[in-house]
């Protein structure tokens, strides 16, 4: 009898490990220690390429992450320590970066100038405060508050006033674990990466009416991202079974996939700001977040696809500004 509960226990590990989601949210593995900054910005910003304006991404090409920000004309490293600085965005006004870190630890939210310099601290609590979104108005900063119970993680949105620093649940209509905020920029509506039962799903909230709805099924979408115009892109692992950047609509219509690769996985999709284009990360190995990752480039109207930058690290979460 004992022999047989061990093995059932056995087994549903396994089937929790075998089941995993799709990578909606984080979880790393610790590269070889590097410091090729200096030839990744001189090799990989590929010529011929549409990019304008400021990208931000996350990298660990120096050995850790660290925030970095790329332009067309150079690439800048904007923190510098021996802890992990993590998943940058740009405050609505383009002044500001909000990012997470883990100097004592755990994870807490961090605002720093567009430069680098003036870095404070937000949030304080033992917990982990990860990848999060601003605000339209730049007084708040909604987050993914991370929880560990045993082998299980709970994730909760939250948000925190940037001026007197209260939290609170973002949206307790949602029972189940809930994460990755993103904020239409003209409408009262914010997107999110819900659980259901296996697997993860975009869902779309109504902060005025208190409502959320799923606009993806099945278990396998995740990190939604509006753009200025309105429309979503979005993860789904539903053509391949890995991962394609995706397009639709608020109401959850006009599903289109604009990455066809089935040989990649891709994801962290961020809009160009006049909507023509995506930047996201693709990698060839997994979504487990091992192995090199590198930034591209989709043309939304064609689904023409240009390398933009690639290290020898992971370059993930990009934010185009």
């Amino acid at each position: 009898m004992m022999k047989s509960k061990i093995f059932m226990i056995i087994l549903l590990l396994l089937s929790a490990f075998l089941f995993m989601p799709v990578s909606c949210s984080q979880e790393k593995e610790k590269p070889a220690n590097t410091s090729l900054e200096q030839d990744a910005a001189s090799s990989t910003l590929k010529a011929k390429n549409p990019f304008r304006g400021r990208i931000l991404f996350q990298s660990d090409m120096d050995g850790d992450n660290e925030i970095y920000l790329l332009t067309a004309r150079e690439l800048k490293k904007l923190t510098d320590n021996s802890w992990d600085d993590e998943y940058p965005r740009w405050s609505p006004d383009g002044k500001r970066i909000a990012f997470n870190a883990n100097p004592e630890g755990n994870y807490d939210l961090f605002i720093m100038e567009a430069d680098g310099s003036s870095i404070r601290q937000v949030t304080t609590s033992p917990k982990d405060e990860i990848e999060h979104a601003w605000f339209p108005d730049g007084k708040k900063i909604a987050f993914t508050e991370q929880v560990k119970r045993g082998f299980r993680k709970r994730f909760t949105l939250m948000v925190v006033n940037l001026r007197t620093k209260k939290t609170d649940i973002l949206v307790p209509e949602f029972r189940k674990s809930n994460s990755l905020p993103n904020f239409s920029p003209d409408s009262p509506l914010m997107t999110f990466t819900g659980k259901r039962t296996i697997g993860w799903d975009v869902f779309i909230y109504d902060l005025e009416k208190k409502e959320y709805r799923g606009l993806t099924e099945g278990g396998k979408g995740c990190r939604a991202t509006f753009s200025n115009e309105g429309k979503i892109a979005y993860v789904s692992s539903t053509a391949d079974g890995k991962g394609d950047i995706w397009l639709m609509e608020p109401d959850g219509s006009a599903k289109t996939r604009i990455t066809e690769r089935d040989e990649t996985y891709d994801y962290f999709p961020s809009w160009s700001p006049d909507g023509k284009y995506v930047v996201f990360s693709s990698s060839p190995q997994n979504h487990r977040l091992r192995g090199n990752w590198a930034l591209y480039l989709v043309r939304v109207k064609t689904k023409s696809i240009v390398p933009l930058f690639d290290s020898p690290g992971k370059d993930i979460h990009p934010d185009w500004y």
